[in-house]
């Protein structure tokens, strides 16, 4: 498992379609999944010890940007050959127990994560409603542990300023996670 930081947000650098396969066994594009204000784009996956101590705080900040507008979308691009925890089958029992309230999308062919630039997981996206890119920064402090309950929710208060002004904070700190695990 090898740490890595995702790159400073490039702002307003367009989103880019995708056509993937969901948990639900739908296919799922980058319009079907954007919201009235705004896209939340999560690349994660169901065994990085760094998404394992987020998830919870994804799954409520999620529902929470949703009353904002901000849809969201979690696709993940691990090797699944090499990760059988990552498999298919294992998407949908994680969605399912955590209660997903987003698409859970299946990067078989590792495209639209080397399209987006994905780095790590958990690595986050935000865009606003023109689908410019507006944050790439950590979820919070955590990192393979949860960060206490009253810390800074970075990703949240980035995304609520993106819904109300369709502008990202000038100042974010990079999300950290395992490497993505490539083919």
């Amino acid at each position: 498992m090898v740490s890595t930081k995702t790159p400073v947000c490039n702002f307003d650098t367009p989103a880019i379609d995708f056509n993937l396969k969901g948990v639900d066994e739908k296919m799922h594009s980058l319009a079907s999944c954007k919201g009235e204000n705004g896209l939340l784009i999560m690349f994660i996956c169901n065994h990085c010890p760094y998404v394992k101590a987020i998830i919870e705080h994804i799954v409520t900040d999620t529902k929470e940007l949703q009353t904002l507008g901000l849809n969201a979308v979690a696709i993940m691009s691990n090797n699944t050959d090499e990760y059988e925890a990552d498999s298919f089958e294992n998407m949908q029992k994680i969605a399912k127990q955590m209660n997903f309230s987003f698409p859970y999308l299946i990067d078989e062919t590792q495209e639209v994560a080397k399209t987006y630039g994905a780095v790590c997981t958990p690595d986050f996206f935000g865009y606003n409603a023109d689908l410019k890119l507006q944050y790439r920064g950590r979820l919070d402090a955590s990192r393979k542990e949860s960060a206490p309950i009253d810390v800074k929710r970075d990703l949240l208060d980035a995304m609520r300023q993106v819904a109300n002004t369709g502008q990202g904070p000038i100042e974010q700190i990079p999300s950290m996670g395992c490497s993505i695990k490539w083919k």
